[in-house]
């Protein structure tokens, strides 16, 4: 009888890999809190706007041209408008009007079991020939269900994969990769959308009061990626990872491997249905001439429309949402949908409690004039280096590795960088979608490798279903392949979207319009 080896962890495991990784498990454990994070950033912020005033140090409003002081923080008028600004810097910071919304209908479509249902329909119903590509292409729009896909499409790609006849941990492994290292990618605006455009809107207007970021600003950019990763994964699933397995001998057997019941799929037809009305009464409302969710000019870019747009993303999810409920069985009475909402709710609180302290650090940052003296100042460096454009823009995408790694919150990470980038690149003649869509890259990119991820231990649990001497180096040998070619083709892809000057998303040029 063969005697089991135990499961490596991350501290067990050797090589040259396993170190670099207990290295960066070591520094981001040391990280304070993002609370605490933001709070520090907050206390350098006002020891440098002292500073800097102490200096007389000062920089041209493009906007305006004007010449700015940097004001001191820690002066009497400082002080004065940290104390009576605090609320109100908390309550209009742009993302948290933004993400709260929309939860409000993704955590309902996700509570009464429609994502769930709608991911293992697809994964389920799709040809033997196209299996993979299925898992994949669902995978990489598992985002929709925000963290719970990473435990929810894996097992139920293995388990297709396993049904097939095909090794389960190449199924489990492509999926995982393709949802956590392609987490930015999808087809349909989800919260991440929401929440990084509200960043980026509240990091531009420190160069332009008047901008304003939707949450499909690098809609076109990240559509297509969905497709092309989902190639890209696909073939690197069937033709490099899946062969290099042992041939798979274990009996390992999975209820997500169950068809849909009969409530499920009558519950998804009618979701569909409802979610094909909603959105042709809407097509239909916003493309009717003098309609009122046009701009002043008659066009859709600049109007109440896309203002709105977070509000219809509400929607788009609850009428999917209750519909399907009503349907499946899962939505009984008319109180659990606000009952189902106040649960989503809960669930971002974490997120609101750090955006009180990350909302003081930026209003400070933007008041004390410090925001707009970085700007100018790395905005000059760039153009003396010859750094503009996409140049820079992929140099600032290889830079997101390191903090990437770091801080396993890609939120708080572009919280922290888009205040410093976002104006840099503007005065650089940038869009800030752009910006976006560079830091979107990397971070995502970047997922799998970082150790401190909260779900690990329950990925590795999931996989071990299938082998159970599995340890964190299966897991990360099995992803490392996929990230790395997710990672290459998408800053390709990226670099390709620059040279040509395509939209990254409607109205969304590499360029302003100005520059």
């Amino acid at each position: 009888m063969s005697v089991e080896q135990p499961v490596q962890t991350l501290a067990e495991a050797r090589g040259v890999g396993a170190r670099v990784l207990r290295g960066i498990e070591r520094a981001g454990n040391r990280l304070p809190h993002p609370f605490y994070l933001f709070l520090i950033i907050a206390g350098l912020v006002a020891v440098a706007s002292a500073i800097a005033a102490l200096l007389g140090a000062s920089t041209t409003d493009p906007a305006t041209g004007e010449r700015v002081a940097v004001t001191s923080i820690l002066s009497g008028e400082g002080v004065a408008y940290v104390i009576t600004s605090a609320i109100e810097n908390f309550v209009t910071f742009p993302p948290l009007g933004l993400i709260v919304t929309v939860m409000l209908g993704i955590g309902v479509a996700e509570r009464l079991g429609l994502l769930q249902a709608a991911m293992r329909g697809a994964v389920l119903a799709a040809p033997a020939w196209s299996v993979t590509f299925v898992v994949v292409l669902v995978s990489l729009m598992g985002n929709l269900a925000s963290d719970s896909a990473m435990v929810i499409l894996p097992p139920l790609a293995a388990a297709a994969f396993l049904a097939a006849g095909r090794h389960p941990l190449a199924g489990f492994a492509a999926s995982y990769a393709a949802v956590v290292a392609g987490f930015s990618a999808n087809i349909i605006p989800a919260g991440t959308d929401v929440l990084l455009s509200g960043i980026t809107t509240s990091a531009a207007q420190i160069v332009d009061p008047e901008a304003s970021i939707s949450p499909i600003a690098n809609y076109y950019f990240m559509a297509t990626s969905t497709l092309l990763l989902a190639v890209v994964i696909t073939v690197v699933c069937q033709r490099y990872v899946e062969p290099r397995l042992t041939p798979y001998t274990g009996s390992a057997a999975d209820d997500s491997a169950e068809p849909l019941t009969a409530e499920q799929k009558r519950g998804l037809r009618n979701a569909a249905i409802a979610t094909g009305v909603y959105l042709a009464l809407l097509a239909t409302a916003v493309l009717i001439p003098g309609s009122p969710l046009r701009g002043e000019d008659g066009g859709i870019l600049r109007s109440p429309f896309m203002t709105g747009l977070p509000v219809f993303i509400l929607f788009l999810f609850l009428i999917a949402g209750i519909t399907y409920g009503r349907s499946a069985g899962t939505l009984t009475s008319a109180r659990d949908v606000p009952e189902q909402m106040t649960a989503s709710i809960r669930e971002i609180v974490p997120f609101i409690v750090v955006i009180f302290t990350a909302a003081q650090a930026i209003a400070w940052f933007n008041w004390s004039g410090i925001g707009l003296l970085l700007a100018t100042s790395g905005a000059e460096v760039m153009n003396e280096m010859g750094l503009g454009g996409i140049g820079g823009l992929l140099l600032f995408s290889l830079f997101v590795t390191l903090p990437a790694l770091l801080l396993s919150s890609g939120s708080a990470l572009w919280t922290l960088l888009a205040p410093i980038f976002v104006p840099m690149f503007m005065l650089a003649g940038v869009d800030p979608a752009y910006v976006q869509a560079a830091f979107r890259i990397t971070d995502s990119a970047t997922n799998p490798l970082v150790p401190m991820n909260p779900m690990l231990p329950v990925v590795l649990g999931l996989m071990q279903r299938y082998e159970p001497k599995a340890g964190l180096g299966t897991l990360f040998s099995l992803v490392i392949p996929f990230t790395l070619v997710i990672w290459g083709v998408w800053l390709t892809q990226f670099v390709v979207w620059g040279l040509f000057g395509l939209p990254v998303g409607p109205g969304h040029s590499l360029m302003l319009p100005s520059s």
